[in-house]
């Protein structure tokens, strides 16, 4: 036996070793790669399934979409329908002299969104037929102090008798001061072209197809409140926008859309609605007044959010406010029949401007505007008038009378040679100032017709009107729930918007050369837009 064989037995034994350990090696790595291909079976039936689940999803979001369209579509229909049905309606109770709506109520006790929104901000209900639209009247107001608790009482059933001939303007009813315009109301937004309507995320405007399109709209901000937006209303220098709800005031940054400030008067009774029906900045944005049904002008410092001073006089709810552009007077219309002119320096009352027509049974004051120069302030009222007085002498100037129904609001026209009122008889008419006077002024009544244009176009009544701050275009809200814009120059409509569920109750313009507008409406909603 050699002595050499012990020796050539160890590189034997090593080689064993080493071959297990390889084959255990690769046995593992066998092992792990097919964890690994199970893995990646796994992954990519997973990555199958989400693929396939997310062109469910947006298979299940266009048909979404596409129900919603249809569902648009086919309330369109069923609204134009309602609306032929409507015009149908009211030419019949035209030929039957059928009584005319009735204005909402305003006075004691009484309800003065009746019949404007419906109750909790809900939507108007189209009205179907006769039945249905005679419960949807709004009632007439009765401005005595003894009248009835219960608003349905609040109703006058015969007309106010206009005044005599010679004491006013009265309004040419010949199709010259009323052009054949567009009622956008009657368009089917599907038969107008792309380029004529613009369709938000939850807001809608249709351009005029028969004029041609100059203007851009956008809804910049939507202000959401809890309860009805009775008025909104621009500082002088744009930068802000007051909004008067039910006992509070909301004060909004124009450039943000943010909430800066929150008026409430602390003092007052809990118990029942307190709407803020009416507010004005101060030229220097520094006072807020406010008007409301408790009869009282509360003068508000905006920087304390304190009550600087309350002004008292009025017997019923104040309905409008305005201040002038130097600051020294503020005026005020009630349903008690007056408009008080107040001096802002030591809060007196300087005039006290009376509806004294005998034959006028709801004179109450709806919507007082100033002229740019102060000098003059415009009234529309429940009678159906639009007055003009002389703030220096609280003198009576004109008495321009045209409407069929009660006037709701009243704007100058920048050059303060012309005005602009919207009633309940669903018009907007242009005055020319100057051409006719009130009695004992001298007039001999043979002067021009003082209404320039009437503009027809709203399916309901007109309860807000503004002009642009350059007069190119006059904005107007309505109870048909729609904003539209006028040009002054043909009377022909421009753009009409879709922004809100229910009644447009104010609209304001931006008068510092911003192209801005807001609205308020039944909705609990009030918004910004821009246009250019």
């Amino acid at each position: 036996m050699s002595v050499y064989n012990h020796h050539s037995m160890i590189p034997k034994s090593h080689s064993t070793r080493i071959s297990e350990l390889l084959d255990t090696i690769r046995a593992d790595f066998d092992q792990l790669a097919q964890e690994a291909f199970i893995c990646r079976s796994q992954r990519d039936e997973f990555e199958n399934k989400l693929a396939h689940q997310i062109k469910e999803m947006h298979k299940f979001q266009q048909n979404i979409l596409d129900l919603e369209r249809n569902q648009q579509k086919i309330k369109k229909q069923y609204e134009d329908e309602i609306a032929r049905l409507r015009q149908q309606l009211e030419q019949r109770t035209n030929h039957t002299s059928i009584k005319q709506e009735q204005p909402p109520n305003i006075g004691p006790e009484s309800s003065y969104f009746n019949g404007i929104i419906n109750a909790n901000g809900a939507a108007s209900s189209p009205r179907k037929n006769s039945n249905s639209y005679t419960n949807h009247q709004l009632h007439a107001p009765n401005l005595s102090l003894s009248s009835s608790s219960n608003p349905q009482a609040l109703v006058s059933t015969t007309a106010p008798t206009p005044p005599p001939a010679a004491t006013v303007a009265v309004a040419s009813t010949t199709a010259n001061s009323t052009p054949l315009t567009v009622s956008l109301n009657d368009i089917d937004p599907s038969s107008v072209p792309d380029n004529m309507k613009i369709e938000g995320n939850d807001w809608f405007a249709l351009f005029n197809p028969k004029v041609p399109k100059v203007l851009k709209i956008n809804s910049i901000y939507s202000l959401e409140h809890n309860s009805v937006v009775c008025c909104v209303k621009f500082s002088m220098d744009g930068r802000y926008l007051a909004a008067g709800c039910n006992r509070y005031t909301y004060i909004y940054d124009v450039s943000s859309g943010q909430k800066i400030c929150v008026l409430y008067d602390e003092t007052i009774s809990q118990e029942g609605d307190l709407y803020v029906r009416s507010v004005s900045f101060s030229p220097d944005g520094r006072l807020l007044a406010t008007g409301a049904e408790d009869k009282q002008i509360r003068i508000w410092d905006i920087g304390t959010r304190r009550i600087r001073n309350i002004l008292h006089g009025h017997e019923q709810d104040i309905y409008s406010l305005e201040f002038s552009r130097d600051g020294r007077i503020l005026v005020s219309g009630s349903g008690d029949r007056t408009t008080r002119i107040w001096n802002m320096a030591d809060g007196s009352c300087q005039h006290i401007l009376h509806i004294t027509d005998a034959n006028q049974k709801d004179p109450g004051v709806t919507s007082v505007a100033l002229s740019h120069d102060g000098r003059l302030v415009a009234t529309g009222s429940l009678d159906k008038m639009v007055r003009i007085w002389d703030t220096h002498t609280g003198q009576l100037m004109e008495q321009l009378e045209g409407h069929r129904d009660s006037v709701y609001s009243v704007a100058f026209m920048p050059n303060d040679s012309e005005i602009i009122s919207g009633s309940l008889d669903k018009t907007i008419k242009l005055w020319k100032l100057g051409t006719r006077f009130a009695p004992n002024n001298g007039n001999n009544g043979n002067s021009k017709n003082p209404c320039k244009m009437t503009f027809v176009g709203h399916k309901d009544f007109v309860l807000s009107i503004a002009c642009s701050y350059d007069g190119k275009w006059i904005v107007s809200g309505s109870k048909d729930r729609t904003i539209q814009f006028w040009d002054p120059m043909t009377g022909q409509p421009e753009v009409m918007l879709q922004g809100h569920k229910n009644s447009v109750i104010s609209v304001a313009v931006a008068m510092d050369g911003r192209p801005l507008f807001a609205s308020g409406s039944g909705d609990n909603g009030a918004r910004i837009w821009s246009y250019s």
